[in-house]
């Protein structure tokens, strides 16, 4: 499993990053009516054909949009993708199918592009056919919106309950020349560490061997995406797409390449800041929660630990209600299938220590519970029993979560 590769000296971040940062690349969104009001139909598109990787959801009932974006895929190649939010077309079956079909041939036609270098993706209510009038008449409206849209308007056409956009891009220097990644995610609700219950598209302008770009994307989404969790649900639709148009003119990046660590470590940052911002705009969310297990034997086994405590639904309301009771931490790490010695345990909340060598410190419950007033919450997990360590990112669960989804289609 891959370890994380972050080292922010080899990076800058972009102010107001987003997709459209790297050379290439052109974006928008508008309001074609599958919404109320809300944008809700997204494109991107290189000036040339990307090498391109993606990784899906784990869900067995994978969308029709997944599968025609993963035939795509196999030619290794996307130059344009189309997203639509407000309908997931999941669980619709043959008609589904056809739709995501239609919907990349027309979106390829308008755009000049060939339907097997061209993404679809969808997001929103599973079960209901999409309103293909609207989507294909949205589609055609695209050259006429493209000069005055842009890659922040993108971001807000993909998001659904999301109270905010999510975007980063950050720079770096290889073979001396300038490259840019950038990036830009969706996800509120039905957010699980298991590939990955949301959408995320990162643009490079960076040359880079396909199997070595295919293999970047798996490494970071191991230790960014797939830490996350807001409500332990995994979605039928989501996944991340990575392009990299070669526009920035460096000789072509493969994982021999003696700079491959910059380019690994600006991804991984792109990748780690999208799944935080969905971590932290959890649906009803108040705070954003980073767990660190440290002292493990193994990576495996601290990402367990990891997930476990941050997706405990008695840690999270405890935290919500800022309530300092360690006794749910340790009993998710019991529960998380590693083993674990009592007498070797520490656990912190923040700068206040709760649990030093499996025995309970004389710490002050009102500065825990003023600690755990913060927008940021940190857990700290040390086992004492090796050099392995991992973190995962979720947020509390209050009463805005129940209040959402039971109203999430009317």
């Amino acid at each position: 499993m891959a370890t994380s590769t972050i080292s922010e000296e080899l990076f800058s971040i972009v102010n107001d990053g987003t997709v459209t940062s790297p050379k290439g690349y052109e974006a928008g969104g508008f309001h074609a009516g599958l919404k109320r009001k809300r944008k809700d139909l997204g494109w991107i598109k290189s000036v040339v054909p990307a090498n391109a990787a993606g990784v899906f959801t784990m869900n067995t009932f994978q969308a029709p949009p997944l599968k025609v974006t993963k035939e795509s895929l196999k030619g290794g190649k996307l130059q344009g993708l189309i997203v639509n939010s407000g309908n997931a077309n999941a669980f619709t079956g043959e008609k589904g199918l056809e739709d995501a079909y239609e919907m990349r041939k027309q979106f390829a036609s308008v755009m000049g592009l060939t339907e097997m270098q061209t993404a679809v993706t969808s997001t929103g209510v599973i079960g209901e056919y999409l309103p293909m009038e609207a989507i294909i008449q949205g589609i055609h409206q695209i050259p006429q919106y493209a000069p005055k849209t842009s890659g922040a308007d993108f971001a807000e056409a993909i998001v659904t309950t999301d109270t905010m956009t999510k975007e980063v891009a950050v720079t770096c220097k290889i073979d001396g020349k300038e490259i840019t990644i950038g990036g830009a995610a969706k996800g509120s609700g039905m957010i699980k560490p298991n590939m990955a219950t949301m959408l995320a598209f990162v643009t490079t302008d960076a040359k880079v061997e396909n199997d070595a770009l295919q293999s970047a994307l798996s490494s970071v989404t191991n230790t960014t995406y797939n830490m996350i969790t807001v409500d332990g649900e995994t979605s039928t639709n989501d996944m991340v797409l990575l392009l990299a148009n070669g526009q920035a003119d460096n000789e072509e990046l493969s994982e021999s390449h003696p700079e491959w660590q910059t380019f690994l470590s600006s991804l991984e940052y792109v990748c780690q800041q999208l799944a935080k911002l969905i971590a932290k705009d959890g649906e009803g969310a108040t705070k954003l929660v980073e767990v660190h297990v440290m002292g493990a034997k193994s990576e495996d086994g601290a990402k367990a630990i990891a997930k476990s405590v941050v997706g405990s639904s008695l840690v999270k309301t405890a935290i919500y209600g800022t309530d300092a009771n360690w006794g749910r931490i340790v009993c998710a790490i019991g529960y998380s299938g590693e083993s674990v010695q009592e007498d070797s345990l520490s656990i912190s909340l923040g700068p206040i220590k709760v649990v030093d060598y499996g025995i309970t410190t004389e710490f002050n419950e009102e500065e825990a519970k003023t600690y755990l007033e913060n927008e940021n919450i940190h857990i700290y997990i040390d086992l004492h029993k090796g050099n392995e360590s991992a973190t995962a990112w979720g947020c509390d669960l209050s009463y805005d979560y129940v209040r959402i989804n039971a109203s999430y289609r009317t």
